[in-house]
């Protein structure tokens, strides 16, 4: 295209044949040209040899004069010349190049490659030796040289060469080549002897390994266990050298294994965890893990998988001491390594339990030693927990109950609680004094962290205590507290009294609901007025005085569509009353007593409720008011009362306005029909004769439609015609009656 951009495709359906990656690639291979190939030329006598040997031997030199430094070049002339058979003329262009770089290992590697093509054996013995005395750090030049003599069946030879290598002391697959080549001719000796020597050279844990092997395969199972222990006894008791040296005590131990001397493996395991921190011996664990899960016992296994697991721990921990998780599951697993000592029963009895109950203090004191280093609430939510299981630790496993308290008063001195406090602390410290059965030590702490720090859980948490312990007269004083600390919360007044109710006073609970919803910051009011409403209906019996007192109290305050829609449901739907029950009746069981409700008085309220919201013009409100009315009403009404409430239902219209920059916008509003007839009533008039006139239209229409349907394989043009005149000047009359109702409407 012109503008450079891939043309535009239109149909992006799959094309009906496929073809696939293998038939284009073969396609392309096919439509490949052939490369360039230069001509083939023909010597056909020795002038002809000889002048062409003269013409390329000019090329070269002029190319490798042009470029001296180039490698490349002299290695090609030597090569053509080699192919030529002009060896010693080949010999003089490597040597020139050597003369040019005698460092470059590809030059020497082509030299003696080319000597021993042409299987001049001596001259490459030659070269090789050259070139190690010149390059002694080149291991390539080395193997090849030792190939060469081992190749020609000369062993004293390459074990020369190996020797000369040796002194450069290189790196380890030098001296196992060297080894290898003394195990193909069975000179074991030999390569032990080779081993000691690169010990000597590089003692480090793999080569030990590495012997003892050898001398275990060999069969020589003592040699191995002296080789061992000389490694043992190099690395000393340093804890560095010995975390160093994991990998020989793994390779001793697991020698032991394979002789079958699992005593000897387990004193080397032991041996060396001992010397050990926790933190680096993780490799030497999980082999020790290992070892005891195939021949060890039940005891020595979890033995085992305990210490692995407390290496896991401590190296976690040492990361990032404040991830209380990790405290967490640190402290459970000495838990239970506690609560296996105590149901096996082994050991020594109180002495190993209590090393057990010591290591779980020891990780509580270091996890709650790592305070959270901001005064923010969530960074204490998971640190305070460690506080809660110390302190039950210390009160169910150990019986330690002074133990136990000044935990508690340590967790509490810590929080900080002028910024947050944590009630559950609170709680769990005087339900343990509960338990210890001082009640008044429990009430003092509860009281004073109210006092300190009032939260609505602590009060909460009071007023259980005192519940439980049947003491209402401090229950109503913590909930007068309550209600001083908080009095914006309808809960705590609805707890309060359903308390005085279910103590039977009724009067007291009156005068709390009574105080409750004169609260000028009530939050959501209408819980408290609801639980007023269904009090004053569960006590008084039927009598719907109160109740309706509380509603038009109600109405006057709210004013809400809901508020009358309940209130008109109260007086229309019946009421079921408890049945006094004698003593002498006990037994027998009476049914509730049934007080039907007032359905005129119901409606009454509708009507109030209606003409209260068309007042304040709550549209919507006046519209969730009739759709709740005729529901009631076709719930039990009569059709002549559903049939006026269903004249009262709005409808939806189409109106415009004035939006914030003076632009007209339409919105939908609903018209009720009573507005509409006070504002103009013959406009309402005509206009409801109108929708009505439309309404049956729309049936007839209908009708004929259905009846077209159904006939129209019968009818003909000639009759379908009228029909369709007829049906479009009853739209044109339709269309021109709306027209003049809407005009009459802007009227």
């Amino acid at each position: 295209m012109q503008d450079g951009r891939a043309p535009k495709i239109k149909n992006r359906a799959p094309a009906a044949i496929q073809i696939t990656a293998e038939q284009l690639l073969r396609e392309a291979q096919e439509r490949q040209e052939s490369s360039f190939k230069a001509p083939r030329q023909r010597v056909e006598d020795f002038e002809e040899l000889h002048e062409y040997r003269g013409r390329k031997r000019k090329e070269f030199e002029e190319r490798v004069r042009r470029t001296r430094g180039s490698l490349k070049e002299w290695q090609q002339y030597a090569n053509w010349e080699a192919s030529q058979g002009q060896f010693d003329r080949s010999r003089s262009v490597f040597e020139r190049a050597l003369d040019v770089d005698a460092r470059s290992v590809p030059l020497w590697m082509s030299y003696t490659e080319m000597e021993l093509k042409n299987r001049n054996i001596q001259h490459a013995r030659n070269l090789y030796d050259r070139a190690v005395t010149l390059l002694p750090r080149i291991d390539n030049l080395w193997y090849k040289y030792v190939y060469l003599e081992e190749l020609l069946q000369n062993v004293p030879g390459a074990r020369q060469v190996f020797e000369r290598w040796m002194k450069w002391e290189p790196d380890d697959k030098a001296w196992q080549a060297y080894i290898k080549m003394e195990e193909r001719y069975n000179e074991l000796d030999r390569a032990s002897a080779i081993y000691e020597r690169w010990i000597a050279v590089r003692p480090e844990p793999r080569v030990w390994i590495k012997w003892a092997k050898f001398e275990e395969e060999r069969g020589r199972l003592d040699k191995a266990r002296e080789v061992f222990q000389t490694a043992v006894e190099f690395f000393g008791d340093d804890a560095e050298q010995i975390e160093k040296a994991q990998a020989v005590f793994a390779g001793f131990a697991k020698m032991e294994v394979r002789a079958k001397e699992y005593e000897r493996a387990r004193v080397i395991f032991k041996f060396a965890l001992e010397r050990l921190p926790r933190s680096k011996s993780s490799t030497l664990y999980a082999a020790y893990t290992k070892f005891e899960k195939q021949h060890g016992t039940r005891s020595s296994i979890e033995s085992t998988l305990l210490g692995k697991r407390r290496i896991q721990y401590e190296d976690e921990i040492s990361h990032n001491p404040s991830n209380y998780d990790v405290w967490f599951d640190y402290a459970r697993l000495e838990e239970s390594a506690l609560a296996s000592l105590r149901e096996e029963g082994e050991g020594d009895g109180e002495g190993e339990e209590e090393k057990a109950i010591t290591r779980v203090r020891e990780v509580y004191e270091r996890a709650v030693a790592n305070v959270p280093p901001g005064a923010e609430k969530r960074l204490w939510r998971r640190y305070i927990f460690l506080w809660l299981d110390y302190a039950l630790f210390e009160e169910i496993e150990t019986k330690d109950y002074e133990r136990t308290r000044e935990i508690y008063k340590a967790a509490l001195g810590v929080v900080p609680h002028k910024q947050f406090t944590f009630a559950k602390l609170w709680l769990n410290f005087a339900k343990f004094e509960v338990r210890r059965l001082n009640l008044p030590a429990a009430r003092k702490i509860l009281g004073t962290s109210i006092g300190m720090c009032p939260k609505e859980k602590l009060f909460k948490g009071y007023i259980q205590l005192e519940l439980d312990l049947r003491e209402f007269d401090n229950v109503r004083q913590i909930y007068h507290k309550l209600l001083t600390f908080n009095p914006a919360n309808p809960q705590s007044w609805l707890a309060y009294t359903t308390l005085e109710t279910q103590l039977s006073d009724i009067t007291r609970a009156r005068a709390i609901f009574e105080l409750g919803i004169s609260q000028p910051l009530l939050e959501m009011p209408e819980l408290l007025w609801k639980g007023y409403i269904d009090f004053e209906v569960e006590v008084g019996e039927g009598d719907r005085e109160r109740v309706r007192a509380l509603y038009e109290r109600l109405v006057r305050q709210s004013g809400h569509w809901k508020v009358w829609v309940a209130w008109a449901l109260f007086e229309g739907n019946e009421i079921r009353v408890a049945a006094d029950e004698d003593e002498e009746d006990e037994e027998e069981e009476k049914e509730d007593i049934v007080k039907p409700g007032d359905r005129e008085l119901a409606r009454s309220v509708f009507r109030r409720g209606y003409q209260d919201l068309k007042s304040r013009q709550e549209n919507d409100g006046r519209r969730f008011l009739l759709d709740a009315w005729l529901n009631w009403e076709k719930d039990g009404g009569e059709e002549v009362e559903i049939k006026n409430v269903q004249a009262m239902m709005p409808w939806k219209t189409e109106k415009l306005r004035d939006d914030e920059y003076g632009q007209k916008e339409t919105y939908s509003a609903w018209v009720f029909p009573d507005d509409e007839r006070e504002n103009n009533t013959m406009a309402f008039k005509f206009l409801q004769r109108a929708h009505a006139w439309k309404k049956s239209q729309a049936e007839k229409k209908m009708d004929v439609d259905v009846g077209g349907s159904a006939n129209d394989d019968r009818m003909d043009e000639d009759e379908d015609k009228p029909r369709r005149e007829e049906n479009s000047r009853r739209r044109t009359e339709s269309e021109r009656d709306e027209e003049s109702s809407s005009a009459s409407d802007g009227e």
